[in-house]
């Protein structure tokens, strides 16, 4: 059930215009400080989790693992994702005890 909670939730602030998924607009956002969670999935390639990871710690984004692409891109009603940000302070508050 808690998985499925996180999903419902991270698919709510998709609906509300409040994610940004893919790798690059990630990396954009938070260098722009817009970035408030990142959701990474943990079958991410090497290159892909050290270039989040590190992005993250520089810019102070608390970053989250999820267990694979498929469940990060079915909670936002897409294809599989490797990274998602959260663009809302609720929301990834929210997101990040559900997480915990």
């Amino acid at each position: 059930m808690k998985e499925n909670q996180w999903m419902s939730f991270l698919g709510l602030a998709n609906r509300a215009g409040r994610t940004i998924s893919g790798e690059e607009l990630t990396v954009k956002q938070i260098q722009k400080g817009n970035a408030k969670l990142v959701l990474l999935s943990a079958d991410a390639s090497q290159n892909t989790t050290k270039k989040i990871t590190d992005k993250c710690n520089t810019y102070e984004v608390p970053i989250k693992m999820v267990e694979n692409r498929y469940l990060l891109g079915q909670a936002i009603g897409k294809e599989a994702r490797v990274v998602v940000a959260v663009l809302d302070n609720g929301f990834a508050k929210k997101l990040k005890l559900m997480l915990d």
